[in-house]
């Protein structure tokens, strides 16, 4: 494939030029990436290094390989890095204006507003409030031998953010309606054809938004009114110290996105963990013992630093699999990473996915051990970047500590009822081409335990 120039450094600069190869104008490598991107970020790094470019999905777009690339990037110490209108460009449309979507002074008047619904008070209120969603949710799984982890889970997690999150009780065919619209969102950020053509995925997205907006619209009123411990009536009384507060168009766009975040993300990070515990079966009876250990159906709020091998696995299960694969900005003046010249304008994406299974950061990548993460190893030390899951620098996650607190609550509800497991030789069917996720659904023996 021809190599070709992104740019000319400008003239007398002793920066070097980002090669790469484009592939075909528009298309490029959009479909390899999506379908096989450990093969093609290793053939790209060895072929050009951590710094390349290609067309992606209709943009000319520099890839960043490795955690120094990655802390240039995200850190952003120059602020030539914007992370609105990149991720606009994929999902803007649906996530209008979500926090992920701001930049700069706006980002952080935004980010300070809502960190006021995930101080620790609200955090405790938030676990206490999803146990026993938790409980009532794992009791409705029904045991056998081709139990689909994926669609459960996602189920559970809609099921208690709308408990968690929203405060709201919904009808089964609303759930359904609102979930189905959370995936339709969430797909259409990487729809080919990027314009409304019915029944194509941009179209459904943007009928997706419509129907989330009216959805949060409806009940803003009473949230405003009644107040609650959720996370929807924390958004509509959260307040600086000098008296900001959201307008109903700042809550509207921040749930939606907030839950789109939370949902999907946690979704991922379970199956993952559900995945590698039936393939690695003592993982799982160590952290069953853990959990029996603790002697409580539920998690209280100060049980969830005892949980140290489910952290392990956690942290482990976010490294072979990112939530969110890659983490895009667009430049905004010229600017430089790892000594090349990126020009303004220039689409820079962080592939988190395949940073975190880079053999010169992480022996033997593509291994399940969680010990990586123990006290006496720490590989993610290797540098401060290696594994950023979460992402960095001012848009890091907002609600990490949340989802750490989430996972560790199912998670420990559900070792108490279950064992799962996968035959010998089944490899799972990892679908990359939007947020990762199993096609097969991750089909295992569900047994029962029983319970003192």
């Amino acid at each position: 494939m021809t190599t070709r120039v992104l740019a000319a450094p400008p003239p007398g600069s002793d920066l070097k030029p980002v090669v790469g190869a484009p592939g075909l104008p528009y298309v490029g490598n959009t479909l390899q990436v999506m379908r096989r991107p450990f093969d093609v970020a290793t053939a790209r790094y060895d072929r050009f290094g951590p710094v390349s470019w290609s067309w992606m999905l209709g943009r000319r777009t520099v890839t960043v390989q490795g955690p120094e690339a990655a802390e240039t990037v995200l850190v952003n110490r120059d602020k030539a890095f914007a992370s609105g209108p990149s991720w606009g460009y994929f999902i803007g449309p649906f996530f209008h204006r979500g926090i992920m979507l701001l930049d700069f002074d706006e980002h952080l008047h935004h980010r300070r507003i809502m960190q006021q619904a995930f101080t620790r008070d609200r955090l405790r209120s938030y676990m206490a409030a999803m146990a026993p969603g938790i409980g009532t949710g794992l009791d409705g799984w029904q045991p056998g031998p081709a139990f689909a982890v994926y669609d459960h889970v996602k189920e559970l997690t809609l099921d208690l953010a709308t408990d968690v999150f929203m405060g709201v009780e919904l009808t089964p065919g609303e759930a359904c309606r609102i979930n189905g619209a959370f995936i339709d969102a969430v797909r259409a950020g990487t729809a080919y054809v990027r314009y409304p053509v019915p029944g194509l995925r941009w179209h459904r997205g943007l009928r997706a938004r419509r129907v989330l907006e009216e959805f949060f619209r409806t009940h803003l009123p009473a949230k405003r009114r009644d107040g609650g411990d959720d996370l929807f009536a924390a958004l509509c009384a959260a307040e600086t110290d000098d008296g900001h507060r959201f307008t109903d168009d700042d809550v509207v766009n921040h749930m939606i996105f907030a839950l789109m975040a939370a949902h999907d993300t946690t979704t991922i990070t379970l199956t993952t963990m559900a995945y590698y515990l039936a393939k690695h079966p003592q993982w799982q009876e160590r952290l069953r013992d853990e959990s029996r250990a603790l002697g409580k159906p539920a998690l209280d709020f100060a049980d969830l630093d005892a949980l140290t091998g489910i952290d392990l696995v956690m942290k482990e299960s976010l490294r072979l699999v990112a939530p969110v694969p890659a983490l895009p900005r667009l430049v905004v003046k010229d600017t430089q990473i790892l000594g090349h010249h990126i020009p303004a304008g220039t689409l820079v994406v962080v592939p988190l996915l395949t940073n975190h299974h880079m053999a010169d950061w992480w022996p033997d990548p593509s291994r399940f051990d969680p010990e990586r993460f123990a006290p006496d190893r720490r590989e993610d030390k290797a540098h401060r970047y290696a594994w950023s899951p979460f992402g960095g620098g001012a848009h890091k996650c907002i609600g990490l500590h949340f989802a750490g607190m989430q996972v560790k609550s199912v998670l420990h509800q559900w070792l108490l009822r279950y064992r799962w497991s996968v035959p010998g030789r089944y490899t799972w069917p990892l679908d990359t081409t939007s947020l990762p996720s199993p096609k097969d659904g991750l089909p295992v023996r569900l047994v029962p335990l029983e319970r003192p």
